[in-house]
């Protein structure tokens, strides 16, 4: 599977022991969004703030679903209440063999690390700053509640996110650009995702700082349609570019507004 997605983003991978360093400078503000904040939206979260990159991570499901003993009988949380901590504790209680064996616990041992618990995009208050955040991997650059480049794991998720921005009526009139990479829900391929995210981003980041070189650093921060004009020109080239890199990655793209 890795020889036909991103051989040739090898370069972007993070060293060893997950960690990238630093290159300083500008760097985009990103969002990663699945159906439960667990699997796909945490690996790529984790990824991107191994990069250093600002990142926050949502679901857009009713409820935090995971498999639980049998297909009917699935363990539910609810968003924004419940830990990954907590989560993991009673998971090890109920069965440790059940919930080592389907990597649950592996999973939510990673997700403790990276951040408190599940949150949901609809929740989300776009613009509102984020001051309790500050213990969350890559939430520095993220503190004002905005950013630039949204990305789902699932066309669902993708709809579900245009959706919830057309409802709220951009308020902010802000360009995001909203991506779906289409990554099958489990842990291989939510690994081999989350590394294709990461290369898009670097891509998207590399021509995010010329077009603000060009633009003038004052004018792209303030993000507005017209100072992000040409790098918002550029984006749906730089996705063309990857999915060649990345063809079992199915990928979709639209240009929405806060």
């Amino acid at each position: 599977m890795e020889a036909t997605n991103g051989s040739a983003a090898a370069a972007a991978a993070p060293a060893a022991n997950g960690e990238r360093e630093d290159p300083g400078g500008f760097k985009l503000k990103f969002c990663t969004v699945c159906a439960s904040n667990q699997n796909r939206s945490m690996e790529a979260h984790l990824r991107l703030s191994q990069a250093h990159y600002p990142v926050i991570s949502f679901g857009t499901g009713s409820l935090v679903r995971l498999p639980g003993p049998s297909i009917t009988q699935p363990n539910v949380y609810q968003f924004n209440k419940v830990s990954y901590d907590a989560m993991y504790k009673e998971l090890h209680e109920k069965d440790p063999r059940l919930y080592t064996a389907n990597g649950l616990l592996n999973m939510l041992g990673r997700n403790r690390q990276v951040k408190w618990g599940p949150e949901r995009w609809q929740d989300w208050q776009i613009g509102i700053p984020r001051t309790d955040h500050a213990s969350d991997r890559g939430s520095e650059g993220t503190e004002g509640g905005v950013v630039d480049i949204v990305f789902t794991c699932e066309e669902r998720c993708w709809d579900a996110v245009i959706d919830d921005l057309l409802n709220r009526g951009s308020p902010l009139n802000r360009p995001v650009h909203v991506i779906n990479v289409d990554i099958k829900d489990n842990h291989e391929e939510a690994s081999i995702g989350g590394r294709g995210i990461l290369d898009l981003a670097d891509s998207l980041n590399n021509a995010a700082k010329e077009e603000r070189e060009n633009v003038g650093p004052g004018a792209f921060d303030m993000a507005s349609a017209a100072s992000r004009a040409s790098f918002d020109e550029r984006v749906p080239e730089i996705v063309g570019e990857w999915q060649e890199r990345w063809p079992n990655l199915p990928a979709t793209w639209t240009l929405a507004w806060f």
